[in-house]
């Protein structure tokens, strides 16, 4: 088994050096003359960015100092992010680059081609005529300036028009610019693939740490009463407390959420990527987290990452239920809630029976379940709602592909049987702090009585 990982490993890091010199050939070494400041440069950058994200990996999985995993954290995860997007951006410029070659080689002048010198035949002379009788045969009365019967004759003198001298001068295959048409080409497309991967990875960073912004859903329950119609739950998910997105980030999300004046408040797993010791004073804004029928809260995976059981006791003090696989009867529904599946290796997995067992199966219940894949127990058990995260509706375009087939739901609602799932994309970032194609959310969640 070892030996097996060993081998994958090696595969990834080959692939990933693999990726890295095609995207410095064609981004530094073919956008250059030769070795000089830019190439270097480039060079480094390319160096120093794969160090910088493997030391970010190493630093945050093997528990460094916080403040090492803070400065590494922010140039090493977005050299990912940036180096995903270069990738993609470098393929489609494949596909350009020899549409513009075959573009500038149709417009680019032809070289300048100088007729075969003009040969005037002499004049006869007669004879005994003096040779400035030549000069008198033509009616001017001038001698010619020269007698030299081989005259050459500028090649633009037969239209009137000058010669351009930029077209004598500039060699075949090269660019209106000056250089070589390869390497123009090269530069161009170099340039806007640096520009789409740079504009993309900054668009992408701005729409996590602006925060997440509120999305309203409306999920009709058949066994809600008309008392409980417009219930509102608000949903947060996949906050990612960690060494790029601390306390000011958990501000806003606590602002956003209390800006909606919800009923009660879902914490659905993912709240942290550390300790406790860590990320305490980063935490601590949610204990202002208001709503009339409280706040709820169920591990994610990433909470076995970090502790949770310090964790779920954090929560407790910042003012939170915990729902280890327990429940909760609120007025007209109950809530229930199950731990993450990673909880499982810990002992502490997810226990449907304990949670739903013994319920009243009149009444509506809504369940707070990080993982989509819980929703088949949920189904089993008669849930009319699940609440899940964990997906971030992929995060970072194309990975939505993948996050979508391993997962039932991506992102939004969908009915399985009896049975709802709504999943939220989050409200952070794990990973590199970016979001491209998948915005974060916090999702109110409106539940209405059929027989309103």
């Amino acid at each position: 088994m070892v030996i097996v990982f060993v081998l994958v490993a090696l595969l990834v890091l080959a692939a990933f050096g693999a990726l890295h010199w095609y995207a410095w050939r064609r981004l530094v070494r073919d956008t250059t003359r030769g070795p000089g400041l830019v190439r270097r440069v480039g060079t480094g950058v390319f160096i120093a960015g794969p160090v910088l994200l493997f030391a970010a990996f190493g630093a945050e999985r093997g528990g460094a100092p916080f403040w090492l995993q803070q400065t590494l954290g922010w140039p090493g995860f977005l050299w990912l992010a940036l180096s995903l997007y270069l990738l993609l951006a470098l393929l489609a410029g494949e596909v350009v680059r020899p549409l513009l070659t075959r573009l500038l080689a149709r417009r680019a002048p032809a070289p300048a081609e100088r007729p075969e010198p003009a040969v005037r035949e002499p004049e006869p002379v007669p004879a005994g005529a003096k040779p400035t009788d030549r000069a008198d045969a033509t009616g001017t009365g001038e001698t010619p300036a020269t007698t030299d019967a081989t005259t050459t004759t500028d090649p633009a003198s037969a239209d009137g028009t000058a010669p351009d001298a930029a077209s004598r001068l500039q060699p075949a295959g090269s660019s209106p610019s000056g250089v070589s048409r390869r390497l123009f080409v090269s530069r161009v497309v170099g340039g806007a693939v640096a520009a789409t991967a740079v504009g993309t990875v900054g668009y992408g960073t701005y729409g996590v740490v602006r925060g997440p912004r509120v999305k309203r859903v409306t999920v009709p329950l058949a066994k809600l009463p008309r008392a409980a119609h417009g219930f509102r739950i608000a949903v947060v998910s996949d906050i990612h407390l960690g060494p790029m997105l601390g306390r000011g980030f958990a501000q806003k999300v606590v602002d956003t959420i209390n800006a909606t004046q919800p009923d009660l408040i879902a914490v659905v797993g993912d709240l942290v990527d550390g300790s406790v010791k860590d990320l305490g004073p980063a935490a601590a804004p949610l204990a202002g987290l208001e709503a009339r029928h409280g706040t709820y809260f169920v591990t994610g995976n990433h909470e076995y990452f970090s502790g949770a059981e310090q964790w779920v006791e954090e929560v407790r003090r910042l003012g939170m239920t915990p729902l280890e696989n327990d429940r909760r009867e609120l007025p007209y529904l109950d809530l229930a809630g199950v731990n993450d599946v990673a909880g499982e290796d810990d002992g502490q997995g997810p226990d449907f029976a304990r949670a739903l067992g013994d319920r009243d199966t009149s009444r509506a219940v809504v369940l707070l379940a990080h993982q989509p894949v819980q929703i088949h127990d949920a189904v089993d058990h008669g849930v009319d709602l699940q609440l899940s995260g964990h997906t971030h509706g992929g995060q970072l375009w194309p990975m939505n592909y993948v996050a979508e087939a391993a997962n039932p739901t991506l992102a939004g609602l969908e009915r399985y049987g009896d049975t709802q799932l709504y999943v939220s994309r989050g409200a952070g970032a794990w990973g590199p702090p970016v979001r491209v194609g998948a915005p974060s959310d916090i999702t109110v969640v409106e539940l209405a009585s059929k027989q309103a």
